[in-house]
């Protein structure tokens, strides 16, 4: 038997159950893998939180993992290649992650870079394929100076290193007084500048007379939106991760992991963003890891939106 955290039905995450269940062996093009740490996510809790179409209640929690293989169905390839048992391996886009076992479709299995710990390697792919699609659609390129709003969360520390892999220069946004949140763009590259009052002449002077070609936005707030409508000529060079109603309204771009196109990208961009991981140009700060049991408090903890760095559960 396996445990494992399920929303039994639509609602709060303090309605949800961890059960004891069957993990079924793995068939053709499967593999069952024993997970080690599973990343936790704002998401997790946002799409069990409402009734929506496509999801089918109870919906098991968690859609990324880093762990051992511990068996393999026939005629069975990984989304890197050849597994065996006992490779150490990540797994994205699954159903399911906050459990100590799981049997998942092999294709959404990869090699866990050697350089990250099963804590870091869990929370790398979510963040890090959710950036390379912001990248994408903005169509940044080399030499360019983005505005990029909540730079020191975790999609904008993913954005800030493949932003710097690829030469793109970035003005990243943090909280007045959150030194920490400042030091961490610099770390990464980019160019601290505080929200509020005043942020886009304060965009303006950190740019120094360069233009703002894109932003964006993970954020959501009315300000970072204004401010990047204001400084970008292109509108379909502004996207947003959390706000769909203001790109509804004004005409920019919103992404999202469900929406067909964004998940045909970030399933492409896996081993991309696996890469550079394996290479040590991706880091995954961890600031803090729970019991699997205690996967509420974790969860409540991410969703404070001052976490710090990423959240593990540790079965």
């Amino acid at each position: 038997m396996a445990k494992r955290w399920t929303a039994p039905t639509p609602g709060p995450i303090e309605t949800w159950s961890f059960d004891d269940v069957e993990v079924p062996a793995p068939g053709a093009g499967e593999a069952t893998v024993r997970i080690r740490a599973a990343g936790v996510n704002p998401a997790d809790a946002k799409h069990v939180a409402t009734a929506r179409p496509g999801a089918t209640f109870p919906v098991a929690i968690g859609y990324e993992l880093s762990g051992e293989i511990t068996a393999i169905g026939p005629d069975t390839v990984g989304g890197s290649g050849e597994l065996a048992v006992g490779d150490e391996v990540v797994a994205f886009r699954v159903q399911g992650a906050y459990a100590t076992d799981i049997t998942v479709p092999a294709r959404d299995v990869f090699a866990k870079p050697s350089s990250l710990s099963h804590a870091e390697a869990a929370n790398l792919l979510l963040a890090g394929t959710t950036a390379a699609e912001m990248i994408q659609v903005t169509r940044v390129v080399e030499g360019e100076t983005v505005l990029l709003h909540a730079a020191s969360g975790a999609v904008g520390v993913s954005l800030l290193q493949q932003a710097r892999e690829l030469g793109i220069r970035v003005i990243g946004t943090v909280g007045p007084d959150a030194a920490g949140s400042a030091d961490r763009v610099r770390r990464y590259g980019g160019i601290p500048v505080a929200y509020g009052e005043g942020l886009r002449e304060r965009v303006e002077a950190a740019a120094d007379g360069a233009p703002i070609a894109a932003a964006w936005d993970a954020a959501g707030t009315d300000e970072a939106i204004d401010v990047s409508l204001e400084l970008v000529a292109d509108r379909d060079r502004v996207v947003t991760i959390v706000s769909p109603d203001r790109a509804a309204a004004d005409g920019f771009l919103w992404i999202a992991g469900a929406r067909p196109e964004s998940a045909r990208f970030r399933d492409i961009a896996r081993a991309r963003v696996l890469e550079l991981a394996a290479s040590g140009a991706l880091e995954v700060p961890v600031s803090r890891t729970f019991p699997l049991a205690e996967a509420v408090e974790a969860v409540r903890f991410v969703m404070t939106g001052h976490p710090g760095g990423k959240v593990a559960l540790l079965p």
